[in-house]
């Protein structure tokens, strides 16, 4: 193994760190919310599949397997060996845009958008912004996908800050605003790029399978369920399309 790959490895562990101890952090404030029934934090939850702490439990446990993955090929490679002798350890401009725009997507996606803004939307920037941000490890783009939803989460945070302002659709109108700047961009810049042309069709069609799902199918506390798109599916559900399945 080269002296890149080995310098490469021992990031990777210090990487896996990081991701294991706030996926382990966020999992910790899960516990929060009820899962087997009963009422904590002003939560309720009926039954386990009704709980609203399915969904982040869920992505919170992948985080924390992904990291694990990565600290074991990380220690496998010798990561570990070199990253604890301090060999591996040092001042990467590249490296530190990355895990600090990764910090900055997941902190204002959960502080700021899911609960404020429709879960759709939210989750469509989300994986718009990591996608392009990321696929090819360019730091313009990483900082171009971390300001995008470090605005809209700043927006949603300070305006409609307290529980009795998250039904507004302000924040939701112009996270529909970024969202579509940052994919146009990203097509623009997508020539030749398989993976970042079918970006579009995955950030809209997964949120939208993943909440009705959520809502209809396992009865789930959905996040802001009175966000602008949440607000049409449900109205649709009820009036167009429950009654043609019960007729």
């Amino acid at each position: 193994m080269d002296d890149d790959t080995e310098v490469l490895r021992a990031r990777d562990f210090w990487g896996a760190v990081v991701l294991m101890g706030l996926s382990l952090f966020f999992l910790w404030r899960t516990l929060d919310i009820p899962l087997w029934g009963g009422n904590r934090a002003g939560v309720s939850a009926a039954a386990w599949y009704t709980s609203a702490a399915i969904v982040p439990l869920g992505i919170f446990l992948a985080l924390l397997l992904l990291s694990i993955t990565l600290l074991v090929i990380s220690i496998r490679a010798g990561g570990a060996r070199r990253a604890l002798s301090a060999v591996g350890i040092g001042w990467n401009p590249d490296e530190a845009v990355r895990f600090s725009a990764i910090g900055v997507i997941l902190f204002f996606y959960i502080a700021g958008l899911v609960p404020r803004v429709d879960f759709a939307l939210s989750s469509g920037l989300l994986i718009t912004a990591l996608t392009f941000g990321f696929h090819r490890g360019l730091r313009p783009r990483m900082v171009l996908a971390a300001g995008a939803v470090a605005l809209c989460g700043v927006y949603a945070l300070v305006m409609h800050l307290p529980q009795s302002e998250w039904a507004a659709h302000d924040d939701d109108w112009l996270t529909l605003l970024v969202w579509g700047a940052l994919t146009a961009v990203m097509l623009v810049r997508a020539r030749g790029d398989r993976v970042l042309k079918v970006v579009p069709a995955i950030a809209v069609i997964a949120p939208l399978v993943l909440v009705s799902a959520m809502a209809f199918g396992f009865r789930q506390n959905v996040p802001n369920r009175g966000g602008l798109v949440f607000k049409q599916i449900e109205y649709h559900y009820y009036v167009n399309i429950r009654p043609i399945w019960r007729s």
